[in-house]
């Protein structure tokens, strides 16, 4: 990781956890343990990577930073939501994640639940707000492309597709490698998406910016979830935080299953150049979002 990727990613997670702080509820009477558990889903680190990408995104359209934090904050709340429901017994049934126990096993079933609703309902009530843009138009615009990412044929479509992956898995079948790519654009690639773009959208950017911004992220998201396979099969687990291994014990299809651990190596590769290629077209320094092209491919944790 390059130097100044570092001190930007650093700078960010720190900024949008000062945000996180402002923007969560505090701990108070009947609801404390539900306000307990939001900041320990929203507090217990992690890269970050969305906020950074809305960060980014934003200051190449000389976004004010207040601005761009508050999209970064409710980006990441909704990202906190769905892993602390992923996590579930229901769902993948995790007990750890980011080196620490899940959600429901540091609190109980019922108060993840919860917690992961209140924040996905927070992030879209702090986009909504005058205090992310003073046009309500570019705030409905917001609120609909998050939607859209998170919803039936974003993130929680994806989810579905990877649960129907594993029904089909214990019946002896696995998805092929378009059906897999469309789970993982769904699933991951889209809040990705839509963490690139928000910054060009509070920036009232060309549509030409917009679209290179969409490209690099859909790139961008397919390297992140192969990476991730890779790791799988391959990272510590104490540096990874979570367990490992996980999916092929359960003889679901992976980037790796499919091509080959060197030929997951070789496409993550690609898909990383592939997005570098996609910022030729956008003015102003896109240096941070190289690096982080190739932070993505290259990371361990």
């Amino acid at each position: 990781m390059t130097e100044r990727l570092a001190a930007a990613m650093a700078e960010a997670a720190q900024a949008v956890e000062a945000s996180l702080r402002d923007l969560l509820p505090g701990s108070e009477g009947h609801t404390a343990r539900l306000d307990d558990a939001l900041l320990y889903a929203c507090l217990g680190g992690g890269k970050r990577l969305r906020p950074l990408l809305v960060l980014a995104g934003a200051d190449l359209f000389g976004v004010q930073r207040a601005q761009s934090l508050r999209v970064a904050a409710a980006i990441e709340m909704l990202h906190c939501y769905s892993l602390a429901h992923d996590d579930l017994p229901c769902m993948d049934d995790d007990d750890l994640r980011r080196g620490r126990p899940t959600l429901h096993k540091a609190f109980d079933e019922a108060t993840a639940v919860l917690a992961g609703d209140a924040l996905q309902a927070q992030a879209f009530a702090i986009l909504a707000d005058p205090g992310t843009h003073p046009d309500a138009a570019i705030r409905v615009e917001l609120v609909a492309a998050l939607a859209q990412a998170a919803g039936p044929r974003g993130m929680v479509g994806g989810q579905a597709i990877d649960l129907e992956a594993e029904r089909l898995a214990v019946a002896g079948q696995r998805m092929d490698m378009a059906e897999i790519a469309r789970l993982q654009a769904m699933k991951t690639g889209a809040l990705i998406g839509f963490s690139a773009e928000a910054g060009a959208i509070l920036g009232q950017a060309s549509p030409a910016a917009r679209a290179a911004l969409r490209g690099y992220a859909a790139d961008l998201g397919l390297a992140f979830q192969i990476a991730d396979d890779i790791l799988d099969h391959e990272g510590d687990a104490a540096l990874v935080g979570k367990r490992l291994g996980k999916d092929a014990a359960a003889g679901k299809a992976t980037f790796v299953g499919l091509l080959g651990l060197e030929g997951a190596k070789a496409r993550a590769r690609q898909l990383c150049e592939a997005a570098q290629g996609h910022l030729s077209p956008i003015s102003g320094d896109t240096g941070i979002l190289h690096a982080l092209a190739e932070f993505v491919i290259t990371r361990r944790s």
